[in-house]
């Protein structure tokens, strides 16, 4: 069976990533998203609801399974015998940091990295920048899935 993980924070899912799991789930038996738990950081939605954002916003792939973890990405892989770890990558500054993790990934544990180009719609596309352009009150109905418009919505009319 062939197994792959695709890691993030996603707060929030976006269009590009959601581009990337869709691409991947066509390539793999299975594929993980795995949203990264990172506790010095606080994030527009907590871990639970970036994965119900998720698994709901993926539940049209029967291959496609959504979790947290915490650590290291090789070890989230070691323990679940995933041997590949898929990436969008947007632009060429994407690459350069994207391939030292890479090559740290695979010198730690083997697991090989495969970078996927970012379909070119989503070209600009980040979390941040939706966040942002949504905290200001700017349309991002065309960067994000409907159940994420929502939350978004919802979490920034009560700030």
């Amino acid at each position: 069976m062939r197994r792959a993980v695709c890691p993030g924070s996603f707060d929030p899912v976006t269009l590009g990533h959601l581009d990337i799991v869709a691409r991947a789930s066509r390539l793999y038996d299975v594929v993980h998203v795995a949203v990264m738990v990172n506790t010095s950081k606080r994030g527009l939605f907590d871990v639970d609801e970036r994965i119900a954002l998720i698994e709901e916003c993926t539940a049209e792939y029967d291959n496609v399974i959504v979790e947290s973890f915490h650590g290291l990405l090789v070890d989230y892989c070691k323990q679940r015998e995933i041997p590949a770890i898929v990436k969008g990558l947007r632009a060429v500054s994407d690459f350069d940091y994207e391939l030292q993790m890479a090559q740290m990934n695979n010198g730690l544990s083997g697991v090989e990295t495969l970078f996927i180009p970012t379909n070119p719609v989503y070209s600009f596309l980040s979390s941040s920048l939706v966040k942002e352009v949504a905290a200001w009150g700017g349309d991002v109905s065309h960067l994000v899935p409907g159940p994420v418009l929502d939350a978004l919505r919802g979490r920034l009319d009560r700030r």
